[in-house]
């Protein structure tokens, strides 16, 4: 889902294949300059929608996705990215530190949440509940939490409400952390076995070192 360098990669390649086109047709045939422009522009056009096309294509290829399956989970990506923005817009909010650090600290779990699922899609299955559930909680609890805390009045309800709310946001926080476990465990686990590899390739290996140090020494 590397949307940014893949709208970057099409731009370098056909901005200059469609001018130096645009600039041998003006300059090699008869073609008129309105006609010459149209070709360059259709060619533009169309070859970003094939460059497109064929990065979609690898894409899928390499994580083993249906298309139907990769771009539903480009558009909760996608939404995620709205809703972590709307979360944001509430540091100001909040009024207290403590609330302006779990604020910020659940921001950025889950700006991290969505920068590893853009990365591998196929990490989405590991964190779903962050994005059907955890993310949406977290900005409905801190919106309403950010209207009640600007209230003039602070009657025995509201402070109780506040109190509510700010320890459901704590257990949402921690649910939180273990989605972001979730997200990188197979990355942990992987680095676990190759750690294990090394260790095993050192130690067999050793021996023979060894050997080969003691002949030395001998000589």
């Amino acid at each position: 889902m590397n949307n940014i360098k893949n709208f970057f990669t099409r731009h370098v390649i056909m901005a200059p294949t469609s001018f130096l086109t645009w600039a041998l047709l003006i300059g090699g045939t008869s073609m008129n300059f309105f006609i010459s422009s149209a070709i360059g522009i259709a060619l533009y056009a169309g070859g970003n929608v094939g460059i497109k096309e064929l990065q979609l294509r690898s894409t899928l290829k390499k994580f083993g996705m249906a298309r139907s399956e990769y771009k539903h989970i480009e558009q909760q990506v996608n939404e995620s990215k709205r809703k972590l923005k709307q979360l944001g817009s509430m540091y100001g909010q909040v009024r207290s530190i403590q609330a302006f650090r779990q604020v910020y600290d659940m921001s950025s779990m889950a700006r991290r949440i969505i920068k590893i699922v853009q990365s591998n899609p196929r990490k989405f299955y590991q964190v779903e509940s962050f994005f059907y559930a955890h993310l949406d909680s977290v900005v409905e609890l801190t919106s309403k939490y950010s209207l009640l805390v600007n209230q003039p009045l602070k009657d025995q309800d509201i402070k109780v409400a506040l109190q509510h709310t700010r320890e459901t946001l704590s257990d949402l926080s921690l649910e939180m952390e273990r989605d972001l476990r979730n997200a990188v465990s197979t990355d942990l686990e992987q680095l676990r076995m190759e750690i294990d590899y090394v260790d095993i390739t050192l130690k067999r290996d050793k021996p023979l070192l060894e050997s080969k140090g003691e002949h030395s020494n001998d000589r």
